[in-house]
């Protein structure tokens, strides 16, 4: 690298710090990353002026976030964890994945997805837990016009009845309270499962104590996750949440949307039961979810983020559909 143009960052002071990170970090030629570090390091800064961070609560921060990537590992994803309680998950998706009025809204993936799940075909088992209330699950996938979507990639998951899902338990010897369907040619798709239960995030970890330290509980409302993949849509994490758990209005992880509330009904008539293969009074959950085109995605994506750099008072461009400064 080039000497001649990096700057003299001798002399640095409270004041100049950040105009200086600024300007060595400059010679970055990506113009988005470069944008998110200045924006970054602004904050960063800012929080420290605005504050007087100590070097021992700084120190504190650093071991911490070293203490959440030492328990992270591929069945627990701590940073996740800790990205859903400080609510950036939801707004993260919220901002990339905006959507019209009549669609599903998204909601946090959280940190128990696994790419392992079976391939199940409809009316299939999910969870083999024998102390989980039996649930039918019966739901559709449509466009925003109401057209059914065909052979779309629907991953469900969720805990087994005492509120753990699969990768907790030690002994496990493979996926369960999971799999892969597709809808049909109607866009439906059922499945047998249980009833959702609510449970605790982990927390015997740096997240949970976290949380003790702020005084907030660990819990999460009774629910469901779905995650919808079909070309030339944009994709879709949701989940559904059971109306009235006691956790409705507190989700340690800011997940819950009122369009994704639901309430749990039965199977009540003998014609339903034999098509689906349960027996009357089985507990039913019913949803009709709504996937956004691309294109559409995209455009709103975009307007929202124009509206997002007027508001800022921001000069930009628009480099594939992200902003970053306008400065030629």
């Amino acid at each position: 690298m080039a000497t001649s143009s990096i700057p003299d960052l001798r002399d640095l002071t409270i004041e100049n710090i950040t105009e200086n990170v600024h300007a060595i970090n400059s010679q970055c030629p990506d113009r988005r990353l470069k944008f998110l570090l200045e924006r970054t390091v602004s904050h960063l800064h800012d929080l420290a002026r605005e504050t007087r961070l100590t070097t021992d609560e700084w120190m504190a921060t650093l071991q911490f976030l070293t203490q959440v990537g030492q328990i992270s590992s591929d069945v627990r994803q701590e940073f996740i964890l800790l990205s859903d309680v400080l609510g950036l998950s939801l707004l993260v998706d919220s901002i990339d994945h905006p959507k019209p009025e009549n669609s599903t809204e998204g909601t946090v993936l959280g940190p128990f997805h696994t790419h392992e799940a079976e391939h199940s075909n409809h009316g299939g088992h999910i969870s083999q837990d024998p102390d989980g209330e039996p649930l039918l699950v019966v739901c559709t996938v449509k466009d925003v016009d109401g057209k059914p979507i065909t052979d779309a990639k629907i991953d469900v998951w969720e805990t087994d009845s005492k509120g753990f899902y699969d990768v907790q338990h030690a002994d496990r010897t493979g996926p369960d309270g999971r799999a892969v369907l597709t809808s049909d040619e109607k866009g439906d798709f059922w499945f047998k499962a249980i009833l959702p239960v609510p449970y605790p995030i982990p927390h015997d970890g740096p997240v949970g104590k976290l949380l003790g330290k702020l005084n907030r509980h660990p819990y999460r409302p009774s629910h469901m996750h779905f995650m919808f993949d079909k070309a030339g849509f944009d994709p879709l994490i949701t989940a559904l949440y059971l109306k009235n758990d006691p956790y409705e209005t507190t989700d340690a992880v800011f997940g819950v949307k009122q369009s994704l509330i639901v309430e749990v009904g039965k199977v009540e008539r003998e014609e339903q039961a034999r098509k689906y293969g349960v027996e009357v009074g089985t507990s039913l959950m019913t949803y009709d979810f709504v996937l956004v085109a691309d294109q559409a995605a995209r455009e709103l994506r975009r307007s929202k983020a124009e509206e997002a750099m007027a508001s800022q008072g921001r000069k930009v461009r628009f480099i594939d559909d992200l902003p970053v400064p306008d400065v030629d």
